[in-house]
């Protein structure tokens, strides 16, 4: 994280995710008179708007998954919430809740709820092992302490590009290894001194620090290697969580081991269904409510003493 703090926004909840278990997690949580911040993509639900059909979802037969998206999103709307099209990628532990970073953005929040959905990123080999020892994930935190350096930036969609253009102004050279659609692409021009070199990486390389990227075909070497994806492992987005091979580990009230950090949806596991999203949902923004109460209670009591 850096020095100076950019803090914009505070908030009792702060949701991550605006699919259906997000926003189902939102209107429950401003009904109980909450400030509630919910930062998502600039499409919220992909995978909703590309159903068909929706037979299951009670009371609401014969949909289109995109219908009921659109339904979802005019009652957050009605409720009065808004989303920000935010990229959230560290969630750290501050004096009172957390503080949730977007880039240079910082946001205060009581309590967080994660409905991120199912996560299909697969790290590379030794990404994990190295990050924090030469990689990151966020071009706008470490990126000035390569000043003068070599980088490398895996591209893996529009951010990443605009990332390398920021890094350009700051190291001596930029590499990008690009896995970015042609489309998703198009309009951002790249500036003179990146270099471009095609290819899939297949592992960071390194001793005690990264000092490259493998590819398929060859080895590249640089001091920093910044990886920019669409979404973060959930346990590199909140470091300490607790997460198995089916997703986050809840407990029935949708808590996760870290106390004021809630998870719903399809990321903390099967069945991926619709309803059980929303309802999760639901439950996380209560026991979220009743958790900030204790804390209110408490604060109360020892105030009294």
């Amino acid at each position: 994280m850096t020095n100076e703090i950019n803090l914009v926004d505070e908030y009792d909840i702060a949701i991550v995710g605006c699919g259906p278990a997000g926003l189902s997690a939102a209107i429950n949580a401003a009904i109980r008179k909450k400030k509630v911040g919910i930062f998502g993509s600039e499409f919220c639900s992909p995978k909703l708007h590309h159903a068909p059909h929706i037979d299951n979802y009670l009371g609401l037969p014969e949909m289109t998954g995109d219908e009921l998206r659109q339904r979802f999103l005019a009652h957050v709307k009605k409720m009065g919430l808004k989303i920000k099209d935010s990229k959230v990628t560290g969630i750290y532990p501050a004096a009172d809740g957390f503080t949730l970073q977007s880039r240079d953005t910082f946001y205060q929040t009581k309590s967080v709820i994660l409905a991120t959905g199912v996560n299909t990123v697969k790290p590379i080999e030794k990404e994990l092992d190295y990050l924090g020892r030469g990689v990151s994930y966020c071009a706008t935190c470490d990126g000035p302490l390569y000043k003068g350096k070599k980088v490398i930036v895996l591209a893996y969609n529009r951010e990443g590009l605009e990332e390398a253009n920021f890094l350009a102004e700051i190291a001596e050279e930029v590499i990008v290894v690009s896995q970015v659609k042609e489309n998703d692409a198009r309009g951002i021009r790249l500036a003179e001194k990146i270099k471009q070199i095609p290819g899939k990486p297949v592992a960071i390389l390194g001793e005690m620090w990264s000092t490259g990227v493998k590819l398929e075909d060859q080895e590249l070497k640089a001091d920093g290697i910044f990886i920019i994806r669409e979404s973060v492992l959930p346990d590199q987005l909140v470091p300490g969580l607790n997460v198995s091979n089916q997703g986050i580990v809840i407990n029935r009230e949708c808590a996760t081991n870290i106390p004021g950090v809630f998870a719903a949806g399809d990321c903390t596991g099967l069945p991926y269904q619709l309803s059980k999203a929303a309802g999760e949902g639901q439950v996380a923004a209560l026991q979220a409510v009743k958790y900030l109460d204790e804390l209110k209670n408490k604060a109360k009591k020892l105030a009294t003493v």
